[in-house]
């Protein structure tokens, strides 16, 4: 394999794991919040604090895994296309 589909299929797996996190970090803080609000005392569920940083770290890796992603997509696609 030429280096330029190896750096696209990296690429492709970067924004896979990327969107994967992305959908994680959204449904783990959904289900959190969701169960805060059978419980009696909401002001943390309206207050939204203190922040749970483990669902914010995940939708924040996420996106830094699809911009990796797509930068070794377009660097692979123009290694390939000039190259």
């Amino acid at each position: 394999m030429n280096e330029q589909f190896i750096l696209m299929i990296m690429g492709g797996v970067f924004i896979l794991l990327g969107l994967l996190a992305l959908f994680r970090g959204g449904s783990e803080e959904e289900s959190y919040y969701d169960s805060l609000t059978t419980r009696p005392d909401l002001r943390e569920y309206l207050e939204h604090q203190p922040e749970r940083p483990e669902a914010g770290a995940l939708k924040i890796g996420g996106w830094i895994a699809v911009a990796v992603g797509l930068f070794l997509l377009i660097m692979g696609g123009s290694l390939w296309f000039w190259g």
